[in-house]
């Protein structure tokens, strides 16, 4: 009886040290976060220029060479890219600012003719109250969705951080993988890199899927917005893709200006801009996603969702971008942990 309780006793401390364990590495995780997300973000971009790397490595040519070549072809591009929207995207921009209070004193003055129509044709108080509060609420409004994309695009020195850990990553091959066998019991090692493989190549499908998605949504933004002649399409278009890398949440976000400055042009103008993101965000939902995204990934949308707000919590909008992957990277391991617990009980 009384080896009976010791074993209970001892269980229960070993129980009580592994959640301690959990919490203690959960917290050290948060007081590093910002480093996390550099090294999330190399982790993406090396899982991505890899399969490209052991093409060129299979062609006899160094790692090292390899990726250089990929990165020269890759900034080639996004020079070229930038070259052909940096002009219109600069100067799209700087109207867009300048003319910001304009465009806002437009859709107050919009709101307010509702406001007054509505209680002209005798609707109910709550509507024009609703109305009000609507006006009183599009400055603010506004100007923390400008304010947010603008800081989006800060950080050039975390960039550089990332493509230089990137680069080490892809030339040392497998680095991660290396680095967990090296720490790792020599019975765990092939277990452990069959883990890291399937994680990196979920993380894989998903960066390719979403690149996919942002490409498309942002072509039929912009053709949608320059059909109606909305201004600033090609800024509107460019956010509407980045955005996509954040589901349920990103693309009714890229909706918000678009509607803003479409009502300060007209109200039917603003109307039918709404229409067209609606059936945008349809045709991806029910088209798109499927196709695309969810069988790749796989999440539960609560876990996705879940995940979203524990990222942004973190380390803000940079975090709600990466809570996918790394949520996708989480299933991977808590389903082969789950599997093997299940392993155990049956040879029991």
């Amino acid at each position: 009886m009384e080896d009976k309780k010791k074993i209970i006793f001892d269980v229960s401390i070993w129980a009580v040290l592994k959640v301690v364990l959990v919490i203690l590495a959960l917290f050290f995780m948060y007081l590093i976060r910002d480093i996390l997300v550099i090294f999330i973000v190399a982790l993406i971009l090396a899982t991505l220029i890899d399969p490209f790397a052991d093409w060129f490595a299979r062609k006899r040519i160094p790692r090292a060479l390899a990726v250089l070549l990929i990165y020269i072809v890759l900034i080639g591009i996004l020079s070229a890219v930038l070259v052909l929207l940096i002009p219109p995207l600069v100067e799209q921009s700087g109207q867009l600012v300048k003319n910001l209070s304009i465009y806002s004193d437009d859709v107050v003055n919009s709101v307010t003719a509702l406001k007054d129509l509505a209680v002209s044709k005798g609707f109910v108080s709550e509507s024009g109250e609703s109305l009000g509060s609507l006006q009183a609420g599009i400055p603010g409004a506004l100007s923390g969705v400008f304010s947010t994309f603008k800081g989006f695009l800060g950080g050039v020195i975390t960039f550089v951080l990332i493509l230089v850990l990137t680069f080490y990553m892809v030339v040392e091959g497998n680095a991660l993988k290396k680095f967990f066998k090296s720490i790792a019991p020599e019975r765990y090692r092939p277990h452990l890199v069959g883990l890291m493989t399937r994680a990196q190549h979920k993380i894989g499908l998903w960066l390719r899927g979403a690149l996919v998605l942002g490409l498309i949504i942002g072509t039929l933004v912009y053709i949608g917005l320059m059909i109606l002649g909305v201004k600033y399409a090609l800024v509107l278009a460019i956010l509407a893709g980045i955005l996509e890398l954040v589901p349920y949440f990103g693309p009714p976000a890229s909706a918000v200006p678009a509607v803003f400055l479409a009502f300060s042009q007209a109200p039917i103008k603003g109307l039918l801009v709404l229409i067209i993101y609606v059936v945008i965000q349809q045709l991806e939902n029910h088209i798109l996603v499927p196709k695309i995204m969810q069988k790749a990934i796989g999440l539960n949308p609560v876990v996705s969702i879940l995940s979203l707000g524990i990222g942004y919590t973190l380390a803000g909008i940079l975090g709600a971008l990466l809570a996918i992957p790394v949520a996708t990277a989480i299933s991977v391991f808590a389903t082969d942990f789950i599997e093997l617990e299940k392993k155990k009980v049956s040879d029991r």
